[in-house]
């Protein structure tokens, strides 16, 4: 079975992205498949898989998002992004769309031929300085059911490798006052000024180039907790720069995306 499909990253946040509204595969289809070809050197590999599928009720387009390891996420920022890029050059919207996810609706814009911007799903539930150990986290969850982001101050991290905050990471991803565990989203001000993002995300279990819900959470707190200036916030992430406009609970999320490849994925190993 030939798949069209797009490979697609923003800010380093690599998917890859199939129409399931020719597919008609079914949800269990949809997991069998994700786990396959996001597997890296043995087949297409990215972070994850997105389906384009039939709006439910009002939007352009519905978006159904698979990590890498076959669980379903709420809403990915980055994700929508691209996703909204493969709806425009694919005529499925035009340059202003809404995408529905299970997070809620979320409204995107075509600024200029890459760059796209999408307004996250709002806070629903936050929690400023919850003790862990020696430190406090706080905690933010986007949208209903809500996508669960930790935020963490770590100076350390303009200096020191990255391998050596995995293991805190790990621990605080599967910190057991969480119910549903957390991407964790741990930031520095560099001696420049600016807010260094490294996160570590669910289902791909791992530090990954970039998180766009991730940098949103994660410019809501510092805004909130007025630790930067400005309510537009600058985030170096190892994938790129992302913009987050915050706007009391409305949170904006800029960037770049880049079509990689357009093809068919023909791999051998894949039964569906």
């Amino acid at each position: 079975m030939k798949i069209p499909f797009y490979k697609m990253q923003g800010a380093g946040n690599d998917f890859i992205v199939i129409d399931n509204q020719k597919l008609h595969l079914s949800n269990e289809q949809l997991v069998a498949l994700t786990k396959k070809i996001c597997q890296r050197r043995l087949s297409v590999g990215s972070d994850a898989l997105m389906v384009v599928d039939v709006p439910q009720n009002t939007g352009d387009v519905r978006m159904i998002f698979f990590n890498a390891d076959g669980t379903e996420a709420e809403m990915c920022g980055n994700g929508a992004r691209c996703l909204a890029r493969y709806a425009y050059e694919n005529d499925l919207a035009s340059d202003k769309m809404l995408i529905e996810t299970v997070a809620g609706d979320v409204p995107a814009w075509r600024l200029d031929e890459r760059t796209y911007k999408v307004q996250l799903n709002e806070p629903t539930v936050e929690q400023f300085d919850l003790p862990y150990e020696n430190i406090s986290v706080d905690y933010i969850e986007l949208g209903n059911p809500g996508l669960p982001h930790l935020v963490v101050r770590c100076d350390a991290l303009a200096t020191e490798p990255l391998a050596s905050f995995e293991s805190f990471a790990r621990e605080l991803r599967y910190w057991d006052y969480l119910p549903k565990g957390a991407n964790v989203n741990l930031y520095a001000v560099d001696d420049q000024g600016q807010i260094v993002l490294r996160t570590f995300e669910r289902g791909v279990e791992g530090f990954t180039y970039a998180c766009g819900t991730g940098a949103g959470a994660t410019a809501y707190s510092l805004v909130k907790k007025g630790i930067v200036p400005s309510t537009t916030v600058s985030l170096q992430t190892l994938g790129g720069v992302l913009q987050v406009q915050v706007q009391k609970d409305q949170l904006f999320l800029i960037g770049d995306t880049n079509i990689v490849v357009e093809g068919s994925i023909v791999d051998e190993d894949v039964t569906i």
